[in-house]
């Protein structure tokens, strides 16, 4: 064997011993990793449950974590949304129901249920306003001795169910109250702004109405005193319009076909029939003269 073959002999020996133990390097390498691997996910899946359970037994942390993950969350989905989307968010205000002067008319008794649909086809409003107001006259008309009824056809004739009206003297509201004379009786709701408050203006306008029937002495004087017609007989025929409106809203909760469209008379609610008038129910008549009676 000449000196060349020796030599590649022994180059092929150390070529294959550097490859076995750089085989048996990285397999050893190989399982130590594995090795590591798993006992790092075991570690790791040791810590997760320990800190599920940690955070199960805090009901503050837990609270914590969610409100910090539904904020990343809408935070995300703002990102993502359309313009249009986050303005709609951004003006979102979910207890504006709270301001709403409103009630399911299903919420009603059948009599006031009635009376709020009539009232709202006869002057083209909304029922659920409407049957608010028809509660609040039922709650508060007992309690100081007026049919819940005469606050509604007050409610009717003076303003048609528009609680921004106002007329040329200053009367304000449902029920027309001198806002500027009756200021006192508006402090218990926050000052005189609640006026333009449908249910604040009825409670007034309805403690006004007993003071003028109290000093009067009777509902239809009374009513005189309310439209600033004191002792006179001349009042425009306000009385008869507001106790022929009620008229109709006693026939209405007694259950009786009243058409929504039945003129306004001068006839009294005890009278056993209504002659029409000419007069257009759209038109309210015209509120000069309110009450000034303090």
């Amino acid at each position: 064997m000449t000196l060349q073959d020796r030599m590649r002999i022994k180059a092929r020996a150390a070529r294959d011993a550097c490859t076995g133990s750089i085989s048996v390097f990285l397999r050893d390498v190989g399982n130590g990793l594995l090795e590591v691997g798993h006992n790092s996910l075991a570690v790791l899946g040791l810590a997760v449950v320990t800190a599920a359970l940690f955070v199960v037994g805090r009901a503050d942390l837990r609270h914590s974590i969610e409100t910090t993950a539904l904020d990343w969350l809408q935070s995300r989905h703002e990102a993502r949304a359309e313009p249009a989307e986050v303005e709609a968010a951004a003006l979102a205000e979910p207890d504006a129901i709270s301001r709403a002067t409103a009630s399911n008319p299903s919420e009603l008794t059948r009599q006031q249920a009635a009376v709020a649909h009539w009232l709202a086809r006869r002057y083209r409003v909304a029922p659920e306003p409407v049957s608010r107001l028809v509660q609040e006259a039922w709650a508060v008309g007992p309690r100081v001795g007026v049919e819940p009824t005469l606050i509604l056809a007050i409610m009717a004739i003076e303003s048609s169910f528009n609680p921004f009206a106002q007329s040329p003297v200053g009367a304000q509201g449902l029920m027309q109250v001198m806002t500027r004379v009756h200021d006192q009786k508006y402090v218990r709701f926050g000052g005189v702004l609640a006026a333009f408050d449908p249910v604040a203006n009825l409670k007034v306008g309805v403690q006004v109405l007993k003071e003028c029937i109290v000093r009067a002495g009777s509902v239809e004087a009374g009513l005189r005193y309310y439209v600033g017609a004191g002792n006179q007989a001349d009042d425009n025929g306000y009385a008869g319009k507001v106790l022929a409106e009620q008229g109709y809203l006693i026939r209405v909760a007694g259950g009786k076909a009243v058409p929504a469209t039945a003129p306004p008379t001068n006839a009294t609610p005890t009278a056993k029939a209504v002659a029409p008038a000419p007069t257009k129910i759209d038109t309210p008549p015209e509120p000069e003269r309110v009450a000034l009676l303090r």
